[in-house]
């Protein structure tokens, strides 16, 4: 698993390096701020990847004496990081949009231009669909946060070409609010990785179809009578829990342990869950 996930980053890495360089040369050559939006869109992409590389390499260290559940956390902390560069930029590119419209600037139109948005959308949906695949696959938060951040990218270049193309039919304005709607999309991108990644750090609960099947795995275990408590909470992406379950009073400690061994056996089968405490009520 964590040679995908390493191959995964390794890859976002490169292609956002290599997508970063050519906006950035041709933005400024141009002098187009729906380009250079692009340029430094692709900056956070790499600033993401770093942090996506780290995070997952931090996350699947084994549990230490000063983090015994582990690390998981570390994804969607990265992963939250990422949102709170994306807003920051977002606000300083719509600042130089806003100037820009104040006090127009020429700007020097080419093929290459397009051929280099171009590029980026073909390159950014093949990320999409590479890194939506493999953070579904291994339950990454990070790289699915990348993935929705990809997928905004797509949208964002298709909005630099529209601004490009009425610059070349002399409507400039149309340069910076292109920009301005590429720093809406950096922003949004922003927010939904943190709104995905926040439950994470704030330990929600887990959802009620988990919860049933938590309960139901449980009671189907031989000399479980009922359950009086269960509680869930996220540690990193996957959930801990806490339950109690009744049995017979009359069974001594060994055979009362031996099912709330069972019933942990049975709930960790759940790919959702890392950790769960069984107390036993003898009823």
């Amino acid at each position: 698993m964590s040679q995908k996930l390493e191959e995964a980053s390794y890859f976002s890495l490169a292609a956002n390096i290599f997508l970063f360089i050519i906006k950035m040369i041709i933005g400024v050559i141009s002098n187009s701020i729906a380009v250079i939006s692009e340029a430094l869109n692709s900056l956070t992409d790499i600033v993401s990847s770093l942090a996506i590389m780290y995070s997952v390499k931090v996350s699947l260290k084994k549990p230490d004496e000063d983090h015994q559940f582990g690390h998981a956390a570390a994804q969607p902390l990265a992963a939250f990081i990422i949102a709170l560069f994306a807003a920051i930029l977002s606000i300083n590119l719509i600042e130089e949009a806003v100037r820009r419209i104040i006090s127009p600037s020429e700007i020097k139109i080419s093929i290459a231009v397009y051929v280099v948005l171009l590029i980026t959308i073909v390159i950014k949906l093949l990320l999409t669909k590479y890194q939506s695949k493999i953070g579904k696959e291994h339950k990454s938060p990070a790289l699915r946060a990348s993935a929705v951040d990809s997928l905004n990218d797509v949208l964002a270049s298709s909005i630099a070409i529209i601004g490009i193309i009425g610059v070349q039919f002399g409507l400039v304005i149309l340069d910076s609010i292109a920009g301005i709607f590429i720093a809406f999309f950096i922003a949004k991108s922003g927010y939904e990785i943190a709104r995905e990644n926040i439950d994470y750090l704030m330990g929600r609960a887990a959802d009620e179809h988990l919860i049933i099947d938590i309960a139901n795995k449980a009671l189907k275990v031989k000399g479980v009578e009922g359950l009086n408590e269960l509680r869930t909470y996220y540690v990193g992406d996957k959930f801990h829990v806490e339950i109690h379950i009744d049995v017979d009073k009359s069974l001594n400690t060994k055979e009362s342990h031996d099912i709330g061994k069972q019933v942990q056996a049975e709930i960790l089968k759940l790919e959702d869950i890392s950790k769960v405490f069984v107390h036993i009520d003898p009823v």
